[in-house]
């Protein structure tokens, strides 16, 4: 039985991670800052939370990493941790770039130290790319627009930084957006399914956004969790992106969502200046042939699919 660890297993992709390697066989690992406190509800909403071993490690401090890793002896480890919002980056940019670079230092170093043959999956963002006119391949330059995606780039300059100098089987997976009934309420597509929850129910207040004409690469959280398994089970280490290869407004988010419910979003929203970022990224769409190519990797769920679950999960 391999054994993998999960290292931010709370989360969105931690849980639906968890799943997927439980079904493969896998004894899971899942960890976070300190699981004695953790609700871990994502868990409890897959129905895995007792099949899931659950450990403290603050990825921050090096010698819980090494304890965690030198107690369990993980054959994968996936560093899912860190501060996951771009919008909170700018209010704490340095606490950001700590939980996401520094936390991915440790892991690599512990590893190098230990000197076992673990695989290691490093959770990137296509934020790094920052605008993408083209959908952003491997060899496209970051250009990342906020703390976020700036820890992010640092993060895979480091994975791939010690996969050359000391041969560690370490990967970066380049996600796109990707959604599902997990994501936190601090997520703009779940604040906006939960707004239609309310109205559907008969409230009448009016959904509060910023920018609707920002276009994303929206995908499925399922479907990427598998990626990040296929890439610590290819021949070779390396990076890919993982995205749809399409891009979709805001707006078209808001017009299938309220039309899901029988509603025209027209009516129930309103722009506040106040939730505009210092700094956005207009466009982002990645290109996922590499992928495609040489994992095998292909996304399941469409764009509209993708929204009428979104919101259907939410009401029904």
């Amino acid at each position: 039985m391999k054994i993998a660890m999960i290292i931010g297993v709370s989360g969105q992709d931690g849980a639906y991670l968890s799943r997927f390697l439980l079904e493969k066989g896998y004894r899971v690992i899942g960890t976070s800052r300190d699981h004695e406190v953790n609700s871990f509800a994502n868990l409890d909403r897959l129905g895995i939370r007792d099949r899931v071993s659950l450990a403290s490690v603050d990825t921050s401090d090096f010698r819980s990493v090494i304890t965690a890793l030198s107690n369990h002896s993980p054959d994968e480890i996936y560093n899912l941790a860190g501060q996951t919002s771009v919008g909170m980056s700018f209010q704490y940019p340095v606490e950001t770039f700590n939980s996401i670079l520094i936390g991915t230092m440790n892991l690599l170093e512990c590893i190098r130290i230990l000197g076992y043959p673990a695989r290691f999956y490093q959770a990137g963002s296509g934020e790094v790319y920052g605008n993408t006119i083209q959908p952003a391949d491997e060899s496209t330059p970051f250009r990342p627009l906020s703390p976020y995606a700036t820890a992010k780039a640092a993060a895979s300059y480091a994975v791939a930084n010690y996969r050359q100098a000391y041969g560690m089987f370490c990967c970066s997976g380049v996600l796109f957006n990707h959604e599902s009934p997990l994501r936190p309420a601090r997520f703009v597509t779940k604040k906006i399914v939960n707004t239609i929850q309310r109205i559907a129910n008969g409230s009448t207040e009016t959904l509060q956004l910023g920018n609707i004409d920002i276009a994303r690469d929206w995908g499925w959280a399922p479907d990427y969790v598998e990626a990040m398994w296929l890439m610590l089970n290819h021949s070779v280490a390396d990076d890919f992106i993982i995205a749809t290869g399409r891009k979709h407004t805001l707006k078209d988010f808001l017009r299938l969502s309220f039309e899901s419910v029988g509603l025209d979003w027209q009516d129930h929203v309103a722009s506040d200046a106040s939730l505009l970022r210092p700094l956005d990224i207009q466009g982002s769409v990645g290109n996922p042939e590499k992928a495609m190519a040489r994992l095998g990797w292909d996304p399941s769920v469409g764009f509209a699919e993708m929204t009428r679950k979104l919101v259907f999960d939410e009401i029904y």
